[in-house]
């Protein structure tokens, strides 16, 4: 395929298989509407969807890059890596991921019982529901139930009043550690990516040191347009992008169409001075 940098590609979204409400299916025909020529589904943790969104997306008329999102813990904070272009069947890369899953529903429950000392009652059985796999239960999946309890209006204020740090239902977890996520997927022949860095509360020295112990690992990329930086922050990841000579990704984050600001394939293009990450992987993009 042509991989150009004005490209209309799309490489970080989420179906029901984590914590999004559409099936691969769906998104896949959503992504094609709205004009996208490469697509990846990237649920967090998980490659249970990649064989239905290959598919899927060659039947409309798409190219295709497997993909995931994997929680890693870097300074105290929860970033997430994308993977894109590996083999979904590579033995590390699967075992990786299913330890990674291991501690969330033990983490689910401390969250209900957070919730309930404040009068939300029957989060985890609430949250459930909105859950097709429970290991990849989230709170995601508690934010859609508090919302239809109405106890809130949206999923962001549910997160703002309930879920971050401080509040009564935040509950810490240990995921994986940033090197070995970056080698899951780079031992399985794909290229490691920075998701959404302006979303992480770091200083400038922890981001720094972020960026500079994920490329000594091997991580080759980095989201610069995706859906929940700024202008400014276009501009700032295309900076750090050439400062640490990363290739540059593109991504809605997408979730679902009422809780999503950004739809699928509606992202502006790449900055034309970067490498787009498709470059790194010619030759494991699926075509039609």
């Amino acid at each position: 395929m042509n991989t150009k940098t004005y490209l209309n590609a799309d490489l970080h979204c989420h179906s029901v298989v984590s914590d999004g409400t559409m099936q691969p299916e769906d998104l896949a025909e959503r992504a094609a509407k709205n004009g996208v020529e490469l697509w990846a589904l990237t649920d967090h943790d998980e490659i249970g969807g990649q064989a239905r969104a290959a598919h899927a997306a060659h039947a409309n008329g798409m190219a295709y890059l497997t993909g995931t999102e994997i929680s890693v813990t870097f300074a105290k904070e929860t970033v997430h890596i994308v993977g894109l272009g590996f083999d979904a069947e590579d033995p590390a890369m699967v075992a990786g991921l299913a330890a990674t899953r291991g501690g969330r529903g033990e983490r689910a429950q401390q969250i209900s019982d957070g919730l309930a000392q404040v009068g939300i009652k029957n989060a985890y059985e609430g949250a459930l529901k909105y859950v097709s796999n429970p290991d990849l239960i989230s709170r995601t999946h508690f934010a859609r139930f508090l919302v239809e309890s109405g106890v809130c209006s949206s999923t962001h204020e549910v997160f703002r009043n309930y879920l971050v740090e401080g509040k009564p239902g935040f509950v810490p977890h240990l995921w994986a550690n940033l090197g070995d996520a970056v080698r899951w997927i780079t031992s399985a022949k794909g290229i490691a990516v920075i998701a959404h860095p302006g979303r992480y509360k770091f200083t400038a020295n922890e981001e720094y040191a972020l960026f500079s112990e994920f490329k000594t690992h091997g991580g080759r990329a980095v989201e610069v347009v995706t859906g929940s930086h700024t202008v400014a922050e276009y501009v700032k990841y295309a900076d750090m992008a050439q400062e640490f000579d990363l290739a540059a990704s593109r991504g809605s984050d997408f979730h679902c169409p009422q809780e999503s600001h950004t739809d699928l394939g509606s992202l502006p293009y790449l900055p034309g001075k970067l490498t787009p990450v498709w470059e790194l992987l010619t030759e494991r993009i699926q075509t039609p």
